[in-house]
């Protein structure tokens, strides 16, 4: 298994819309850094936040999820309450071809703020827009600024296609648009 390089993230960019839409450099004035980069791409949180809260005294349930969990905010700024989470979702639709899983890690920028974002492995032949967890492990507000990086995904290409595919299995998050709540 192989870390594929940007040429290749490139090519399959313009030739299967793999990232649409697909910044083919690296855009770094004055906002935290997105687009494609040696070996990975950089994606860009969107203005939809879910941020998580307790006024209303909700217990957060995967198999029985309330939305009053959270309050929404559509906005270019997201500041998430001191040792809370905020869900959001990529601008990029990712389409993963049947030979590759992603994985992603936080931009540098925001984990050496204390800043940390949580994303599960995108399957072969998953797509749709990628809801993303981001923690604030500090004990003061943090702010996340939309339309800017937030992570980075890696593509691992695998040695030959797999046998059974997130589409093939139907999988529940496939398609997706905007914020994933949990289902089960």
């Amino acid at each position: 298994m192989a870390v594929m390089p940007d040429h290749w993230i490139r090519e399959m960019a313009e030739t299967t819309r793999m990232i649409d839409p697909f910044v083919e450099t690296q855009r770094r004035d004055g906002v935290i850094s997105f687009g494609l980069s040696s070996y990975g791409y950089d994606a860009r949180v969107a203005r939809a936040f879910k941020i998580f809260t307790n006024v209303d005294s909700a217990v957060v349930d995967p198999k029985a999820f309330s939305p009053q969990s959270f309050v929404d905010r559509d906005s270019d700024v997201c500041i998430i309450p001191p040792n809370s989470f905020a869900l959001a979702h990529t601008v990029e639709y990712f389409r993963i071809p049947r030979d590759v899983v992603v994985i992603c890690l936080g931009k540098s920028t925001y984990a050496r703020c204390g800043i940390i974002v949580n994303v599960t492995p995108l399957e072969p032949e998953w797509e749709g827009q990628v809801t993303i967890e981001i923690s604030n492990t500090t004990p003061l507000p943090a702010k996340i600024y939309a339309g800017e990086g937030i992570c980075q995904f890696l593509f691992l290409k695998g040695d030959s296609p797999c046998e059974v595919s997130y589409a093939d299995k139907a999988g529940k998050y496939m398609g997706q648009r905007g914020v994933a709540l949990p289902k089960l």
